[in-house]
């Protein structure tokens, strides 16, 4: 992955936010076995540019989401409600930069994220954002929200200039919440972030026979996790990808299960 990742043109992150912001967009998902990533990276098309910031091609995510003890989140998820949301914070590990960010769903099947600019240092908690939730969520769910799970992966991004749009591209999964540990490392998530139009992407995945999925890195991570919860929108997904022989990792310690709790404060460089 990281030589066809190498003979692409770079784009730099403000070029790509100028360009293909897509703040509201059509998401599509894929759940894309490693192999079948590297036969799309080979196809690609020669004007495909990858995002680079400081000779970084492939960056560290980790996201905390947020939930209500009684799962809200999870479960307005699960059953498809109009009124769903996901809040969390993100971390770029790399740079330490941090956003605080609330998710909602949009006109006819678009997302929309809010996001502002959070302290690295209080990624773990909600209290310094509390007033931002609430005005985005506008009083329609409660505010007594716990830190619930960790997502980590390595991600990289890709600019389609012939549709304006974006794919992300991540690898090395892996979940953590109190109790458990979830390792996905044959597996990518793929992405595709457009306004409307399919990309040429979501196209070579078709022919490929791979098809849109419903894949919640929150949703289907915690379901997977914790198995009692009602998770009908993934049992196949379940099934196939998320399996007993997935989750029998070594039980990890409690520094271990919570990363944030290890990660070195790299400060971001000056530009």
């Amino acid at each position: 992955m990281s030589a066809a990742l190498s003979t692409l043109n770079p784009i730099g992150l403000d070029d790509l936010l100028e360009r293909a912001a897509l703040q509201t967009r059509i998401d599509r998902k894929y759940v894309v076995p490693r192999p079948a990533v590297d036969h799309l990276l080979a196809e690609l098309d020669r004007t495909t540019e990858v995002l680079e910031i400081d000779g970084i091609r492939r960056f560290t995510y980790e996201t905390l989401y947020f939930d209500t003890p009684e799962l809200t989140s999870y479960r307005l998820t699960a059953y498809r409600r109009r009124r769903r949301f996901k809040v969390r914070t993100r971390t770029y590990v790399d740079s330490a930069q941090c956003w605080l960010e609330v998710k909602l769903p949009g006109a006819r099947g678009s997302t929309v994220k809010h996001r502002a600019p959070y302290e690295h240092a209080d990624r773990a908690t909600l209290a310094p954002g509390r007033c931002f939730v609430e005005q985005v969520l506008d009083g329609h769910h409660a505010t007594a929200f716990l830190p619930t799970l960790v997502s980590r992966y390595r991600r990289s991004t890709l600019f389609l200039p012939a549709t304006a749009s974006r794919v992300t591209i991540d690898t090395d999964l892996a979940w953590y919440d109190e109790h458990h540990a979830l390792h996905l490392p044959d597996l990518a998530v793929v992405e595709t972030k457009t306004t409307s139009v399919a990309s040429t992407v979501d196209r070579r995945l078709w022919r490929l026979g791979i098809r849109p999925t419903r894949i919640s890195k929150y949703a289907t991570a915690l379901a997977a996790l914790r198995t009692e919860l009602p998770a009908p929108p993934w049992r196949r997904l379940l099934r196939r990808h998320f399996t007993p022989t997935h989750r029998s990792l070594p039980s990890p310690g409690a520094d271990h299960l919570w990363p944030w709790k290890e990660l070195p404060c790299v400060q971001p460089s000056v530009r």
